[in-house]
């Protein structure tokens, strides 16, 4: 299979939804990936089983804050100096790119990257969906060492980092990111495919793709987006109040949904860093990372990023299961609530749907 101009829309809607707020605007991610089709034709969607196990894969995304990087968009040249910076560092160069993290533009973006890069799109990603920090991977939750970061920005500057551990691949790229204006292109755990199997999500851009199609032509695209997500439904309501601020290379802050309709008289709070991260109402939480939590649009089912988030938006607040390796217990060190500051024990959505 490959991905094709006419596929972008779909993967787009998907990797928006997948995004739980964050991973970048998906519109500048589309416009990125539909320019590098229309130069170098379709990209190859590949398997992992499909690779020999000593090929190079070099999971690639834009690090920094949301409102950031959908106005710095990464051109030709990042993804260029990164891929000549792992052939120097390996003696070969890669074979194929991966995005991180599925969610948001980081989903999308990939595809021009591929595209760009001359090199199939590995059908997986880091995470199943989108978080903000570093070490929060599935190749970290599986043991392997982060003992190399690179990174590249708008200026032309290349940074390669040898961190110690997964923690510290946070702490230096996201000061090299904030030096940078809070947004460059990074690859983390640049690995062979023989590695990769165990410690990668895989299937994602064929889910984030499957959920695109679902709400294409639907009479009520709502119903089908959660139908096939399997997802719980929150609230539905206005947007009555966001608080957001810009700091330390995230997006941070509270967004408030009013009920209306059916829900009229509750009040839902979302808790943000880049992506949603806890759910509230009435003092109870209703759902929590890792489990996923996406403001979609009302009307379409279009997922809003945490930076779109409006006064007087009519949304539904839908949250539905994580991968399964996020509810290890490394998994749940790594980006369960604690990982966040929350003094939460976490409890998956389905049993907070039905308590």
């Amino acid at each position: 299979m490959s991905i094709r101009e006419t596929d972008i829309p779909a993967l787009a809607r998907g990797c928006a939804v997948l995004g739980t707020g964050g991973g970048g605007d998906v519109r500048a991610g589309s416009l990125a990936a539909v320019r590098a089709i229309r130069a170098y034709g379709p990209v190859p969607l590949v398997r992992l089983a499909e690779l020999p196990p000593d090929a190079l894969v070099v999971p690639l995304s834009g690090i920094g804050a949301p409102t950031v990087s959908h106005e710095m968009i990464h051109g030709e040249d990042e993804p260029k100096r990164i891929a000549e910076e792992v052939e120097r560092l390996f003696g070969r160069p890669p074979a194929a790119v991966m995005s991180s993290e599925i969610g948001g533009s980081n989903g999308v973006a990939p595809v021009a990257w591929a595209a760009q890069l001359g090199l199939p799109l590995l059908d997986a990603d880091g995470m199943g969906r989108a978080f903000p920090e570093v070490q929060m991977v599935s190749m970290y939750v599986a043991g392997l060492p982060a003992d190399l970061v690179i990174m590249s920005d708008v200026a032309g500057n290349v940074v390669t980092i040898r961190p110690v551990d997964g923690l510290w691949s946070e702490r230096l790229a996201r000061a090299v990111c904030v030096a940078a204006g809070s947004s460059a292109l990074m690859a983390d755990y640049v690995l062979t495919a023989g590695r990769a199997r165990g410690a990668v999500v895989e299937g994602t851009v064929t889910r984030a793709l499957e959920i695109g199609w679902a709400t294409e032509d639907a009479t009520d695209p709502l119903t089908a987006l959660a139908a096939e997500l399997g997802a719980v439904r929150l609230i539905t309501g206005k947007l009555n109040d966001v608080e957001r601020r810009t700091t330390g290379g995230f997006v941070r802050g509270t967004a408030t949904i009013e009920g209306t309709g059916d829900d009229r008289g509750r009040t839902l709070v979302l808790e943000l860093q880049n992506e949603n991260l806890v759910a509230v109402e009435d003092n109870q939480v209703r759902a929590m990372v890792p489990d996923l939590i996406t403001v979609v649009d009302t009307e379409t089912a279009a997922a809003i990023q945490t930076e779109g988030l409006r006064y007087g938006q009519r949304v539904t607040v839908l949250a539905w299961p994580c991968d399964p390796l996020w509810r290890t217990r490394k998994g749940l060190d790594t980006a369960g609530p604690r990982a966040f500051g929350y003094d939460l024990d976490y409890v998956p959505v389905e049993e907070l749907a039905h308590g």
